[in-house]
């Protein structure tokens, strides 16, 4: 069950295309069973786009933290503090306060020039995951609660978790991303205003599936305290995403790469 629970936290952050750290236990957790708090962190680093649609990536350091108490109260990757209200051997449902990097400058290129700032911040997440065997599905809802205009996302994966060996974990698996039409016009959308003053033309982006995308997951232990992991999601974005005329590639590339101590 170790494995199923780290491919769980693994999850949501790969779903949000920015996504939480993924750390379990490590081989001899056992020895510390006895305590409800679970503390592992470390360095690590972001690869994203610059700004949803963009061909271009950044690099964005950041801490990966995995704490918790009871398995109820966390603290893990971009989830600032969350609640596992309901949980279980196979399955958690909850909330959380996240944050994620989703943002665009008008500076980030010179094509944007009119369009206007979209600011990163915070969002409300709703979340729920099931494991049946090898297989993880989870749901997460994102809503802006920081008055950035992002509105709502959903998403939504299936993971096959394979672990190879004591040491390493593989998990692989689909998704796919909804957004509301508050996210699609201030992330793809260009209103009049935006075209008059850009000269990009009109679009007018709507409700819809924003992505799909593969989601891959790796964990290799080297000793008790010492783990390192790497989540990747490769997207195909649809609809108002793909076609709207901010957007320069279609293929999105999101990872996250870390090496963890767990105290």
């Amino acid at each position: 069950m170790r494995t199923l629970k780290r491919v769980r936290r693994a999850l949501p952050f790969i779903a949000s295309a920015c996504l939480a750290s993924a750390h379990a236990q490590e081989p001899g957790a056992e020895a510390s069973a006895h305590s409800k708090w679970k503390v592992s962190i470390g360095p690590g680093v972001m690869v994203t786009p610059v700004y949803p649609g963009s061909q271009r990536l950044e690099l964005i350091p950041l801490p990966s933290l995995d704490i918790s108490y009871d398995d109820r109260i966390f603290s893990q990757g971009l989830d600032v503090l969350g609640v596992n209200a309901l949980k279980g051997d196979a399955y958690h449902v909850g909330a959380a306060v996240t944050f994620d990097f989703v943002s665009r400058k008008e500076s980030d290129d010179a094509r944007l020039r009119g369009l206007g700032n979209v600011h990163s911040g915070p969002k409300l997440k709703l979340f729920a995951d099931y494991s049946v065997s090898l297989l993880t599905g989870s749901v997460a809802l994102y809503q802006d609660i920081g008055g950035t205009g992002q509105g709502m996302q959903i998403s939504t994966d299936l993971a096959a978790n394979l672990p190879l060996t004591e040491r390493l974990l593989v998990s692989v698996g689909p998704g796919f991303t909804w957004a509301n039409s508050v996210y699609a016009r201030t992330l793809f959308g260009v209103s009049p205003q935006q075209s008059a003053a850009s000269g990009m033309p009109q679009f007018d982006a709507t409700s819809g599936i924003r992505d799909v995308h593969l989601n891959a997951y790796a964990s290799y232990d080297f000793t008790k305290h010492w783990t390192a992991s790497l989540l990747v999601t490769t997207g195909w974005l649809q609809n108002f995403a793909a076609h709207s005329p901010i957007t320069e590639r279609r293929t999105e590339l999101n990872a996250f790469a870390a090496v963890n101590y767990r105290f």
